[in-house]
């Protein structure tokens, strides 16, 4: 599941870089691309912790 989430990244930035590469832009391959890139980028940061939390259950094991 972990390299699915970077496979969205790489096919939404590919997307993004086709619609925008050609002389007449299409807007709606664009946004979906930019969409499908947003969708990796936020479940990949879904799984990293913040760094509030683990200062919260450090402080309340040393107090």
């Amino acid at each position: 599941m972990k390299y699915f989430n970077y496979v969205l990244i790489i096919l939404g930035a590919i997307v993004a870089i086709y619609a925008k590469s050609g002389t007449e832009q299409n807007e709606y391959i664009l946004i979906g691309g930019i969409i499908i890139l947003m969708m990796g980028v936020y479940r990949i940061s879904r799984s990293i912790p913040s760094k509030e939390d683990s200062d919260d259950v450090d402080n309340t094991e040393n107090g």
